[in-house]
């Protein structure tokens, strides 16, 4: 039994292997932001353009294979109703570069429901 590798605790079969294998899409901006970080732990740049809204979304992604992710810590998550259009989740991502150097990245993302689905829009560092 895996873990899922956006420390929800849950097995990854159960949790974002699910969306990043096409099996299930995203119900909530969390979800959606929890398998956009577990995509960036697996190397998986076709998700992560298929997750960005066409409106923001860079011509290409490419995604550097020596940097380790090392965790991921959900700050804010606030519930979405059934009929919103808009969400948000607050986070701070850790990783270590193949350098030794570590970093994190603190962010306030902001996501759209369009066509049925939710969509990263773009974020704010802090």
């Amino acid at each position: 039994m895996a873990m899922c590798l956006c420390g929800s605790g849950a097995e990854a079969s159960s949790c974002c292997s699910r969306f990043l294998d096409g099996d299930a899409v995203p119900a909530s901006p969390e979800q959606l932001m929890r398998s956009r970080y577990t995509a960036f732990a697996r190397g998986d740049a076709r998700y992560l353009m298929s997750t960005w809204h066409p409106g923001t979304a860079p011509a290409e992604l490419s995604l550097d294979d020596a940097t380790q992710w090392l965790g991921l810590e959900i700050l804010d998550a606030p519930p979405v109703a059934d009929d919103a259009k808009r969400g948000v989740v607050e986070f701070v991502a850790r990783y270590r570069e193949s350098s030794g150097t570590r970093g994190r990245i603190h962010e306030r993302s902001r996501f759209v429901r369009q066509s049925g689905r939710w969509w990263y829009l773009d974020g704010v560092h802090s």
